[in-house]
Parts: C-alpha cells; structure tokens; sequence
C-alpha cells in the first residue's frame, strides 16, 4: 500500500487572506474555492485547505491553535522565498521557538528559516529533511 498525505485543513480567521499569504510567500497560486475551503496545491500533490474557523467545529470563532507546517525546497527556491520574507519585512527566526530573531539556520547540512502567517501559524523552510546529515 503506498499512502500520501493528500490535504490538510488550515483554520484561519480570513481563509483568502491566508491562502494568499502562504501563495505569495512561497510563489504559489491560490486554487478555486471548493466548499468552504481555500486550497493552495504544494507541487508535491499536498493541498492545505484553508477554513474559515478555529477548528473545532463549533462555529464560535474562538482562538486559532496555532499549527507547523514545514516545506522541503531546493536551495534556490530557499532564496527566493526567503527573499520575499525579507522584502515584506515579515520577522523571522531560526528555531521554531523564536528566540533567534532575524536568524536563519544550518541544520543538518542544509538551511532553514520559520516564520508566521497572519494566524499566528508557525511556517518553515528547509533545504535538508531534518536527520538528513550524518
């Protein structure tokens, strides 16, 4: 049996907005509605699913769970990506923790940089999977 990750939900108090943040930064596109979601296609197939709602099904509109999501890239998409961090002068950090501002990382032989969608979703780019070196 060959299982994939196919989609995943992504709780947002705008699900436009947000998709487009993430499209924007990653040099993606927005896909059209479908239902109540706001998909951006990963080129590996993944879609996130952006919905309006703090995820728990009760409609209230409560708090949003902040959630990671990592993204392999190739070192050149890793520049350009990071670029346009920098250029919206989005604040960044090298660990997930964020206590090292304005830092990027060198993780196992690679790169990697996390930051923040509009939600307070903790995103991340790396150019090795973690456990790659050694």
């Amino acid at each position: 049996m060959s299982i994939e990750l196919n989609h995943t939900i992504v709780s947002a108090r705008d699900s436009k907005a947000s998709a487009q943040f993430l499209a924007d930064i990653l040099g993606l596109e927005v896909g059209p509605q479908y239902g109540p979601f706001t998909p951006v296609e990963i080129p590996n197939g993944v879609t996130l699913d952006y919905y309006e709602g703090d995820g728990d099904g009760d409609g209230d509109g409560g708090p949003i769970v902040p959630q990671h999501y990592a993204f392999l890239v190739s070192e050149d998409e890793f520049d350009e990506i990071f670029g346009r961090i920098k250029s919206r002068g989005l604040p960044y950090w090298a660990d997930p923790y964020h206590r090292r501002a304005n830092e990027i990382n060198t993780n196992d032989g690679g790169r990697g940089v996390y930051w923040e969608d509009p939600d307070g979703h903790n995103l991340e780019i790396i150019t090795r999977p973690y456990g790659a070196e050694g």
